[in-house]
């Protein structure tokens, strides 16, 4: 019995105590979080999947593994030998959560889960699932906690103030408009649980979750004051004096239900983003999306400026990561380094940019066949020497500028024509989103075929969106805008708008041999054409600075169009980053940036 298999059984144990017949894990923390810190990393510690996205469910004699088409080698790798079915989600024939339990329970059962991370929508989902089975609920249950022996502290890391130069906008105009959003929905306050939106709200940040500065905590505002509830030692008295003289008062992070419970009137909260346990203490709730949620990915003029700013810096440090990649090719020694040694220099570059604060999420350097691994992180045991073949490369930054997101994918060796038509089919798709030009009110969903119909055309697809919102040195993937083929079935999805940003990002995936991605962040505009019925047309302004893998493309497979798009993009590389590089290096830029004809 491995370690995994004797987890599940103690937890058996401990459902057989509390006369619970099904349990059920998320990911999730008690804000509904994508990233969580390691306190709430349950379902890993149950499983041993380390993705950011799944859910198991645990019966008496099953268990089952929900996790997506990023993850799906991964996971089948991770639970190997622990018993756990995979439900590839999506796939044919797999069942959603609510089915399996509808389909597995018999009537009268008990399902159980802790109710602090499942959201209003979700449990809503479940109970009608179950409701012919008659089955009971126990949700104020945290069964892992009793068997998970050095469960990492509960985090609370102190908070630091984002500057109005950074943020664009002052709290007490965003609490005017928050306050304004609440009034105009019938409410009198409004409960607020998501830390992207509270760390927005009052501009500042934390460091509670790795890779995303936002801190532990839920907000409560009323027409009369504004109280943000965290723990005591995560707030200096030096903040504590600043948000004093804001008029915002502090109080601890667990009496967030007892002080919602006593609320009186109509309380404005959002059911998408806060747990079912924190709406069940609120007597009178007014359902709505936080109204932080559209302004935070609306990035105002002072916002945008500093995203290019923080472009700028992480194209350099990427930039010079790739000439190093590249003379290490050249000179025959790229296959003494690893995957973990190219993620520490491109890190060190980072780090030498100013006003850098830390990475963005996980880095994804994937050697050859790693690269079919959609969110591959390579670790002490993974790591392996870089092989020829393609190298990907997933990295992001945190700057007081901004968040960045980027992928490139290098060829290391001659690439063959499979991996060159693969590349150049990504390509093409990740230049017809770039060039996209649309009407006021397009989704992004709308837009999502523009960049799979060349590997459509090859027979190929790949088993993730196209691209997802960017916060502001907040969460790496941050909506509610998206480009992807649908969204979930509790997401609410939003136009693409002016201000907003967004990744650009289609990739393929060759088990076993190698994968191809490649990403740049885009910002919405207003367009130069207006549409002939007065309404606004958008398009893209590209924020990411990087070269593409020229030895990868063949230009014949390119359209004009796609051809002018390239060539302009790499002009615009080479003129911005080369000031900022040694001679040697912009040598070679000036080569690899050079206009491509068929």
């Amino acid at each position: 019995m491995n370690e995994i298999t004797m987890r599940i059984e103690l937890l058996r144990g401990e459902m057989m105590k509390n006369d619970i017949d099904y349990y059920l894990i998320l990911s999730s923390d008690y804000h509904d979080s994508e990233y969580v810190d390691g306190y709430f990393k349950a379902r890993e510690y149950m499983s041993g999947f380390t993705g950011s996205a799944g859910s198991i469910v645990i019966s008496l004699t099953e268990a089952a593994l929900w996790t997506d088409g990023r993850y799906f080698l991964q996971a089948a790798r991770q639970i190997e030998g622990t018993g756990i079915q995979l439900m590839k989600m999506g796939e044919p024939g797999v069942p959603e959560i609510d089915e399996y339990l509808a389909e597995k329970m018999k009537f009268g059962q008990t399902l159980g889960y802790d109710g602090r991370t499942m959201t209003k929508g979700f449990g809503d989902l479940l109970r009608d699932a179950l409701k012919s089975k008659g089955a009971k609920f126990r949700t104020d249950v945290d069964l892992v906690d009793n068997i998970w022996e050095n469960r990492p502290a509960f985090p609370a890391a102190p908070i630091w103030i984002l500057e109005e130069k950074y943020s664009g906008r002052s709290v007490a105009d965003k609490l005017a408009s928050l306050r304004a959003a609440y009034q105009k929905a019938g409410a009198k306050g409004i409960v607020i649980s998501s830390l992207d939106d509270i760390a927005w709200l009052y501009n500042f940040r934390g460091n509670d979750v790795k890779y995303t500065p936002v801190a532990m905590a839920f907000t409560i505002v009323t027409d009369e004051e504004a109280v943000i509830y965290i723990s005591r030692e995560a707030v200096s008295p030096e903040v504590k004096a600043h948000y004093d003289d804001l008029g915002i008062r502090f109080r601890p992070y667990g009496s967030i239900y007892g002080e919602a419970s006593r609320l009186e009137g109509p309380i404005m909260i959002d059911p998408d983003r806060a747990s079912e346990a924190l709406i069940q203490s609120i007597e009178e709730p007014v359902f709505g999306a936080n109204p932080p949620l559209i302004e935070k990915a609306v990035k105002n003029p002072v916002e945008q400026e500093n995203f290019r700013k923080a472009h700028l810096k992480d194209g350099i440090a990427l930039t010079k990561t790739i000439y190093y990649v590249k003379q290490m090719k050249n000179a025959g020694r790229i296959n003494d380094k690893t995957e973990l040694d190219i993620g520490a220099y491109l890190d060190d570059m980072r780090q030498l940019q100013p006003d850098f604060v830390s990475l963005s999420f996980e880095s994804i350097i994937a050697s050859a066949d790693h690269g079919a691994i959609i969110h591959y992180a390579p670790t002490a045991e993974s790591n392996k020497k870089i092989e020829d073949g393609f190298l990907l490369m997933d990295t992001g930054g945190h700057y007081l500028q901004g968040t960045t997101d980027v992928t490139r994918t290098l060829s290391i060796g001659e690439p063959s024509e499979e991996m060159k038509e693969c590349y150049t089919a990504v390509l093409r798709g990740h230049l017809n989103i770039m060039s996209a030009c649309f009407p006021q009110g397009t989704y992004g969903s709308y837009i999502d075929a523009m960049a799979r119909r060349p590997l459509w055309e090859l027979g190929l697809d790949y088993n993730h969106g196209t691209g997802h919102g960017v916060g502001y040195l907040m969460n790496v993937h941050e909506g509610p805008q998206s480009i992807r083929k649908k969204t979930s079935r509790s997401a609410e999805e939003a136009y693409l708008m002016p201000g907003m940003i967004t990744s650009n990002e289609p990739g393929v995936y060759i088990e076993g041999q190698f994968g191809v991605r490649i990403e740049n962040l885009i910002l919405t505009k207003k367009a130069r054409i207006s549409g002939r019925d007065g309404r606004d047309f958008y398009d893209f302004e590209t924020l990411t600075l990087a070269p593409y893998d020229r030895a990868s493309i063949i230009p014949e497979r390119l359209t004009d169009g796609q051809l002018e798009t390239l060539n302009a993009y790499h002009a615009k590389v080479y003129e911005l980053l080369s000031p900022h590089l040694n001679d040697d290096e912009s040598l070679w830029l000036a080569e690899e940036t050079a206009p491509m004809y068929k």
